[in-house]
């Protein structure tokens, strides 16, 4: 579905993730005018960063897809750049420091975090979306979204999103040993870029202390940035095995059914009066 630019101007939203699915969500977002707040959550960690705005939480100069984004540092800046044209905004603020900057329209939960208990985010602004396992419109959200390899973009009417069955969607034939996971909590060290060819056995980083091995041969496709501490059980590396076809930027098909499947949520949510956006006083200065 196209949704021109400026569809749904003057919207404000926050999605919860900087991965490659929160951007994906993102960029849709704001080609339809509106101005999207992300905010980072540790956990799990990013490691599609090619494919996704997470780095611009380092400093670096980030787009996905032709589109940009700004690093916010605090409340007022965002506040600021609510008031101007639309934006794509990151943020190292958490979900209780946003909502006192604006009464937010659309409040999207696109951690997946898939074995943590998901809080009850109907009241924080005027239509809710989660993505992924954990989500009932009678629990927890307005709208609940698939995103389950088969099933990504499918919306839950009634009942739970599928529960984390631990299948990972293939690539050129290759599945869940594409990957490569934290075995214990440690800090990871690592000096390869994504989009380099590696070879199955390659080290590809250190997890505190230990090597961690490149599982098959192709490019890394996602890598979590050095430096970062990161819990165990966690992926680490993802190699993409499908040579010349492979791909570690952009938008992936996934992605876009994903978002898709958001935008016709905001599209109907235009067609549906609904409830207030709770506002906490915040004073920019």
């Amino acid at each position: 579905m196209h949704h021109r630019i400026g569809q749904f101007s003057k919207r404000t939203v926050i999605v919860l993730g900087t991965s490659e699915i929160a951007s994906a969500v993102a960029v849709h977002l704001y080609r339809a005018g509106c101005h999207v707040v992300m905010s980072h959550d540790a956990f799990p960690p990013v490691i599609r960063r090619r494919m996704a705005f997470h780095d611009a939480l380092y400093g670096d100069e980030v787009s996905v897809d032709g589109i940009a984004c700004r690093r916010a540092d605090d409340g007022a800046q965002i506040f600021t750049a609510l008031n101007r044209a639309p934006s794509i905004q990151v943020t190292w603020l958490a979900l209780a420091d946003l909502l006192p900057v604006a009464g937010f329209d659309i409040l999207i939960d696109a951690r997946m975090q898939k074995h943590r208990v998901t809080p009850d985010l109907r009241a924080l602004a005027r239509l809710s979306i989660g993505l992924g396992p954990g989500f009932s419109t009678s629990v927890n959200c307005d709208v609940a979204i698939e995103t389950r390899p088969g099933r990504s973009g499918l919306m839950v009417r009634d009942g739970w999103t599928d529960a984390a069955d631990g299948m990972a969607s293939p690539l050129g034939g290759v599945g869940a040993e594409r990957f490569q996971y934290s075995v214990a909590a440690g800090r990871w060290h690592s000096a390869v870029e994504i989009g380099s060819r590696v070879f199955r056995g390659f080290a590809l980083g250190h997890l505190a202390g230990s090597a961690v091995h490149a599982p098959c041969d192709g490019i890394v496709r996602g890598i979590v940035r050095d430096g970062v501490e990161v819990p165990a059980k966690v992926k680490l590396v993802e190699i993409d095995p499908r040579g010349r076809h492979a791909q570690w930027t952009g938008i992936d098909d996934r992605g876009r059914t994903i978002a898709a499947a958001v935008m016709r949520a905001v599209e109907a949510e235009t067609m549906t009066p609904r409830r207030s956006a709770a506002v906490l006083p915040f004073d920019p200065a």
